[in-house]
């Protein structure tokens, strides 16, 4: 089976948070920060809820595709960090645009739009649903130690949404792998109050991550990635126009693209602005690069995102959504 993106959306809190007004409170810098990272401002959640930003996108990806809610088979949303720990998200999602579709989550990460992806191309395979919203929320700022200048100043708050169809020339190629690591990137879950629990080990649900080796693990597997996609596709990496790598630091983006010789002027960059909004970064860069007018109907698209699992999903798409007048 094969689809097709027909519209996207994405929206993010009022809120933008500098790295100045980080160092408000922490022992830290814009040029600590932004040399490190490359982020300059992120966007953090203040009286709005993830389900509000979730409903938002989801209407302009249906805005974009002039599809009716009415018209949606399957509502998929990627998170990790939902306003609820049931319902699903999706379901909420669901609730605010009047839908009564099947609607579930899943969980990989900031992988998770491609997995998302993956996971509505397997019912359009089996002829369970024509068109899907496949959204990708994340209120990360819920799951951060505020106090920890390593962790806190890399991620924000956000989401985006892709409407899906049946039909068309992709994917092209695609891979999901995990590389099962738990500690390297971890929330610990709610411990509850059982009686009959022990809470010696508990540790609160706060983002625990292993900088160095997610670093590692990033760069070597998106290498192993693209050297797979050139041997089984047959397509060489200097055919593809545009790479839309999971934004999680600047300096991974510039290892890749060091390392497996691409254009760093093929390659999207949101991270500056937005910082890392785990799933919601790869389709929040589709969409601004839609509306901007960079994407174009017949072009190569490689998104790749990567993330906690460890996780890492990678697919070749062809862009075949035509542009507005």
């Amino acid at each position: 089976m094969a689809f097709t993106i027909v519209g996207t959306g994405s929206a993010l809190p009022k809120r933008k948070v500098t790295n100045d007004d980080l160092s408000e409170f922490l022992d830290t810098s814009d040029e600590w920060i932004s040399t490190r990272t490359g982020i300059k401002t992120r966007y953090v959640c203040t009286d709005e809820s993830l389900d509000d930003l979730a409903a938002e996108a989801s209407e302009h990806a249906l805005a974009d595709a002039g599809i009716e809610v009415k018209d949606i088979d399957l509502i998929i949303c990627s998170t990790t960090s939902g306003d609820h720990l049931m319902p699903a998200e999706a379901c909420a999602i669901a609730e605010r645009l009047g839908a009564s579709c099947p609607a579930f989550d899943v969980s990989a990460a900031c992988a998770g739009f491609v997995f998302a992806l993956d996971t509505a191309d397997g019912w359009f395979c089996r002829g369970r649903a024509r068109r899907a919203l496949v959204v990708s929320a994340e209120k990360m700022s819920r799951l951060l130690d505020w106090e920890d200048r390593s962790t806190c100043v890399l991620f924000g708050d956000g989401a985006a949404a892709a409407v899906v169809e049946a039909g068309g020339k992709s994917p092209i190629w695609s891979h999901l792998v995990t590389k099962p690591d738990v500690a390297s990137l971890d929330v610990p879950g709610l411990q509850g109050t059982s009686p009959f629990g022990s809470t010696e080990d508990a540790q609160p649900s706060k983002l625990l991550m292993k900088g160095r080796k997610i670093f590692h693990f990033a760069v070597s597997s998106i290498e192993e990635e693209l050297k797979a996609l050139e041997g089984e596709s047959g397509i060489a990496l200097s055919d593809i126009d545009h790479f839309v790598f999971h934004q999680a630091n600047e300096r991974i983006l510039d290892a890749v693209a060091k390392r497996c010789g691409i254009d760093p002027s093929k390659m999207a960059h949101t991270i500056q602005e937005t910082g890392n909004i785990s799933s919601a970064c790869i389709p929040l860069a589709l969409d601004r690069m839609s509306r901007e007018g960079s994407l174009h109907a017949g072009e190569l698209v490689l998104i790749c995102g990567f993330g906690a699992g460890l996780d890492i999903g990678t697919t070749l798409i062809r862009w075949n959504k035509e542009q507005d007048a």
